[in-house]
């Protein structure tokens, strides 16, 4: 059987700039910079206190108040961007075939302000003072379950879990299962909410965490530059409706891209560090433009991981030189990172979006923070200021904990 041709029709942003797509991308454009000293907790006695918050988020504006109570943030930023998503898509779910509408959001860390709240109940009050909405609040699927139960979404419906990939692999997965004719619809992503004091203190114990910019947080992340000194913890969502190109041509969709290529990896080779070859990612970069049928010099604009830690950036410069070669050094690579902070297992679905938005606007946003090269980095990072240019090819690349690679292939759709 042919595989079918997958399109993206609606797309549901939250993050530290506000609610949406729109703001997002506008944010980005002009190198605005979301972070800032952490409130949601005292930080103070934390090596890093900064982070990417989505200050003033209202999850009853897309929840029932009780069922928002209920919920954690995780849960509550995966429901509005899905609903802005379908809203985005013009998708009318009592038109639809509810067993034909699928949901796959991931999380890299689930419901962590829900473990720590629960654990110090515990602790501190006793067992029966822990509440029965522990366990579902934190485990990684349930956004991907609300979700479905808010729409009447009856199709397939699981979460993704493999780190900082999990966004990327969410959607890519979707891809597959649309391709195969499983599904008329998915709506896929990926959530985080891990500004939390002990994810703060897990993340810092690794010195994994930006820690010299506390007293200029906007200056903190920073990726490729050669002071980068560890990422910045962001949060929020990121929901894409993934569509087969027939269904969406006979409900009348508006169509922003095109996904033509998904590709996935292990480095098998250090629980945390990337491989210093950069073999994993480069065998990933490489599955995705074969499936795409892609060849590098083709590719306008690489959305890399970039997270501002030293060894991520310089080992990500080199798979993309192994697999780009003479094309390396002329695609467009940026970090979004650098504006938005790190959303773990949020930031493969908010960079889709960002590949998205780059080939309906042909404008590719900026690395902002990039200061001083650094001879390992060596690449077109389209520094500070945002450039327009024509995106027909879009690229996605995200790594995580465990050596996992995802890669998504987005393109100017064409009849």
């Amino acid at each position: 059987m042919d595989k079918q041709r997958i399109v993206v029709t609606g797309m549901g942003v939250i993050s530290p700039f506000g609610d949406g797509s729109d703001i997002f991308w506008e944010s980005l454009c002009a190198g605005k910079n979301g972070v800032d000293k952490v409130s949601l907790f005292d930080a103070k006695d934390l090596n890093c206190q900064i982070a990417a918050e989505c200050k003033g988020f209202d999850a009853t504006k897309y929840m029932d108040p009780k069922e928002a109570k209920r919920s954690d943030r995780y849960t509550h930023f995966a429901v509005a961007a899905a609903k802005l998503a379908v809203k985005d898509a013009g998708l009318e779910m009592d038109k639809e075939t509810p067993e034909r509408v699928g949901v796959i959001i991931g999380s890299g860390v689930g419901g962590m302000d829900t473990i720590e709240n629960q654990a110090r109940a515990f602790i501190e009050r006793g067992p029966r003072r822990v509440s029965p909405f522990m366990i579902p609040n934190l485990i990684s699927n349930m956004a991907s379950g609300v979700i479905a139960i808010e729409l009447g979404a009856r199709g397939v419906n699981f979460s993704v879990v493999s780190a900082c990939a999990t966004g990327s692999h969410a959607i890519g997965e979707a891809f597959l299962h649309l391709q195969a004719g499983r599904e008329d619809v998915i709506l896929a992503g990926g959530s985080e909410a891990a500004v939390t004091p002990l994810a703060f203190a897990g993340f810092c114990a690794m010195k994994a965490m930006a820690t010299n910019f506390n007293d200029e947080p906007h200056r903190a992340s920073r990726p490729f530059d050669a002071d980068r000194c560890g990422f910045v913890m962001g949060e929020g969502a990121g929901v894409l409706v993934l569509e087969r190109l027939e269904h969406a041509k006979k409900r009348g969709a508006n169509i922003l891209a095109e996904i033509i290529g998904y590709g996935a990896s292990c480095d098998a080779y250090h629980i945390t560090s990337p491989d210093i070859e950069g073999r994993g990612l480069a065998a990933c970069l490489h599955k995705v433009l074969d499936e795409g049928k892609v060849l590098p010099e083709q590719v306008s604009y690489i959305n890399a991981h970039g997270t501002s830690t030293p060894y991520n950036d310089k080992f990500e410069t080199l798979a993309i030189h192994k697999v780009f070669g003479d094309a390396a050094k002329k695609v467009p690579v940026s970090s979004t990172k650098s504006m938005t902070g790190h959303l773990l297992g949020a930031a493969g679905a908010i960079e889709a979006a960002v590949c998205v938005k780059a080939i309906q606007t042909s404008i590719i946003p900026p690395t902002i923070n990039y200061e001083h090269p650094d001879p390992d980095c060596d690449l077109d990072y389209v520094p500070n200021v945002a450039r327009e240019q024509e995106v027909k090819i879009a690229l996605s690349t995200n790594l995580g904990f465990g050596g996992q690679n995802g890669a998504l292939l987005f393109k100017k759709f064409e009849e």
